[in-house]
């Protein structure tokens, strides 16, 4: 999973030959996950159709601020396209529109967008080697940047004019690249590594059953893929579950018992930054596994079982520096319970899910949870999505880092 997936990307494109490359750049973006928007000047229209990126983005183009249609007149409203955006990239980026960018000077939807937008905005410039080495073009370029804005540096090769020097665009795969790893290294959580379990175990009783529980390992899975979207790197530990992810920053560990996962755990644990235990883990398995499947003679049946090794308690024996997060579902003395977990397995915090709250527990889509430090405040949420929680388990970790 790309760290665009799911974002929007304002695509604005300037009159330079390099606009045919742009064709394949909404191709990328959509490819990473991206919603795209495409503004156009006039002057692009001769190099690129709107139709082509019509067709590629899935959404209309905009070139203009009024649309005549049926004789009736519409209005393209640049300050909404401006909101809209998650990142804006402007490519290619002529030296006639980074002036105007640099000096407010408003004659086009593309230039009306790009002073209504509210994200970071990266440009791609693109013209030939003189132009890219006037003092006016390097007066625009620094502008661009004290007002914040991202230069995708141009790259070195054959240009328009027959020439070959420094001005020509960047490749579509290059500003990708680019885009994707200026995004992860300003996040909060760039260069951290999080252990993170989900789902139940099973622990076998003969070869066709065994005793569980319904997690569904949903909980766990968000985390995973919320601490991907502040940059972490996840090591993700997950029971028997249907659920699955596709992404570089995860490395999706599938286990099945409770001494699997312990296993799993402590493989990992010394390189890691943070741990959060979301996992359902079995407290007790048989001690005796039936070879065979067990036949149904005796009115009654009974399993002898044993206590699975404790291995949120087994992290916190064996903690240096990582941040050690644990989950309690608790049904009565809820707080009190959860408060003697955080002092008994060593651990900075403690997720605290009640069955009696309404919303709460195994196989739903929302969760409520109320947060203990290790220095006992007490912090109760309101009833969330799974994600939404998820968001505030991982912003408890960016704060302890920022602290």
């Amino acid at each position: 999973m790309s760290v665009l997936s799911g974002k929007k990307i304002l695509l604005g494109i300037s009159g330079g030959i390099a606009a045919y490359k742009t064709a394949n750049l909404v191709r990328l973006f959509i490819k990473a996950g991206a919603q795209v928007q495409v503004v156009m000047s006039p002057a692009s229209l001769h190099f690129v159709t709107p139709l082509t990126l019509a067709t590629l983005s899935k959404n209309p183009v905009y070139s203009t601020f009024y649309n005549e249609e049926d004789g009736n007149g519409i209005w393209n409203n640049h300050v909404e396209l401006g909101l809209w955006a998650d990142f804006m990239v402007i490519a290619p980026a002529t030296a006639n529109t980074l002036s105007k960018m640099a000096n407010g000077n408003c004659d086009n939807l593309l230039i009306a967008t790009y002073l209504s937008a509210k994200c970071p905005v990266y440009f791609a410039p693109a013209m030939d080697l003189d132009m890219y080495k006037h003092p006016s073009t390097i007066d625009s370029f620094q502008k661009l940047k004290s007002f914040g804005n991202i230069m995708i540096p141009a790259e070195n090769g054959e240009l328009a004019s027959g020439l070959s020097g420094e001005g020509r665009m960047a490749e579509p795969e290059n500003i990708l690249a680019f885009i994707q790893d200026d995004i992860l290294n300003k996040l909060p959580l760039k260069g951290k590594k999080i252990l993170v379990t989900a789902g139940p175990t099973y622990e076998a009783i003969d070869p066709v059953r065994f005793i569980g529980n319904h997690s569904s390992g949903k909980m766990g899975f968000d985390i995973a893929i919320e601490a991907t979207r502040k940059g972490a790197e996840v090591i993700l530990i997950t029971g028997p579950t249907h659920l699955s992810v596709q992404n570089s920053l995860i490395n999706l560990i599938r286990v099945t018992s409770a001494q699997d996962m312990y296993n799993a755990c402590h493989q990992y644990y010394d390189e890691v930054d943070v741990a959060i235990a979301a996992a359902a883990v079995a407290d007790y398995r048989p001690i005796n596994i039936a070879n065979h499947k067990i036949k149904k003679n005796d009115a009654a049946f009974t399993i002898a079982l044993e206590k699975t090794k404790d291995i949120l308690a087994s992290l916190g024996e064996v903690k240096r520096n990582q941040f050690l997060i644990g989950f309690a579902l608790e049904t009565e003395n809820e707080i009190e319970h959860a408060k003697q977990k955080i002092q008994k397995k060593n651990l900075d915090l403690i997720v605290l899910n009640s069955l009696n709250d309404k919303g709460a527990g195994f196989g739903l889509p929302t969760n409520k949870v109320t947060f203990i430090d290790k220095d006992h405040n007490v912090e109760p949420m309101n009833l969330k999505s799974k994600e939404d929680v998820a968001i505030d388990i991982i912003s408890k970790v960016i704060q302890h880092y920022n602290a």
